[in-house]
């Protein structure tokens, strides 16, 4: 038996694959080596009994993540798959090599994330994996992702800086005050998550001119950040993962049109994807 794990910052998914029909989906919650140490990693996959049954039968683990970007963080994440499953090969790899196969086409491309955070590179037609752009996570950087958005949308109304139908809607909504926003931003864990959690809002008023304007900005400085930074880049497609891609991939297509580039894929939810390549590497 085989598991394949796909983890963002928010969600975890993990199939288990006994076979081409017999395969099992369950999610966690998302882990990230930058906030999750080795033994909370554990500790909350064991409240899992449903992924952690039989683990003597697991023979391989492949598990994409964020924060999976250096030896060092990959080895917590291994260290804690490893208290569990003792018999398994493990591969720790970052969520963008991810989103690389989860889109590979055996032809050059370019793959991004567009979720809770985000990221490019560059996928060549034998598989390699380049990244260009360095990613600087939810403070520095994230350009497009729902941590970005969210950071912009509540500073806008922290500031009152929204259309005032908008900042009306937003509080009755949510009734933030800046005290509540610090303590989630800088007194707990997971402040990308929260952030992230507010594109329900844009979503959901996703028709008002602000609201889009304000997503097509965000869409288009991802573009000029990171797509712009690959020499080719109105050569070959553009792939996309992750969930803002995919609920907001109407404007995203837009936006794209406007910078010539031509969209490849675009996919919700990795897991499967890379079920298949791994399946038929196996």
């Amino acid at each position: 038996m085989i598991i394949v794990a796909d983890s963002g910052s928010t969600k975890c998914d993990w199939v288990r694959v006994k076979g081409k029909h017999d395969q099992e989906k369950c999610s966690t919650m998302g882990f990230n080596p930058f906030f999750h140490s080795t033994e909370f990693i554990a500790e909350e996959l064991r409240k899992h009994p449903e992924l952690i049954a039989t683990p003597e039968e697991v023979t391989h683990i492949y598990y994409y993540g964020a924060g999976c970007s250096s030896e060092k963080l990959c080895k917590q994440v291994e260290t804690a798959l490893a208290s569990i499953f003792t018999h398994a090969h493990i591969q720790v790899r970052h969520d963008l090599d991810g989103a690389a196969y989860a889109t590979f086409e055996h032809q050059d491309g370019i793959a991004c994330i567009l979720g809770t955070g985000s990221n490019s590179c560059f996928v060549a037609a034998d598989g390699t994996v380049t990244q260009k752009v360095p990613a600087l996570g939810y403070i520095l950087g994230d350009e497009g992702s729902g941590s970005y958005f969210g950071k912009k949308l509540i500073s806008y109304f922290l500031y009152e800086k929204l259309p005032l139908p908008i900042h009306q809607k937003f509080a009755e909504k949510y009734g933030l005050t800046k005290e509540e926003v610090f303590k989630n931003v800088y007194m707990r864990p997971n402040s990308n998550v929260y952030l992230a959690s507010f594109m329900r809002f844009l979503s959901d008023n996703r028709n008002d001119d602000f609201v889009r304007n304000f997503i097509y900005k965000g869409f288009s400085e991802f573009i000029t950040t990171h797509i712009w930074k690959y020499e080719n880049y109105r050569e070959v497609p553009v792939h996309f993962v992750g969930s803002v891609a995919h609920y907001f991939q109407d404007l995203l297509r837009e936006e794209a049109r406007i910078h010539h580039l031509t969209i490849g894929n675009i996919v919700k939810q990795p897991i499967w994807n890379l079920v298949e390549y791994h399946s038929l590497s196996n």
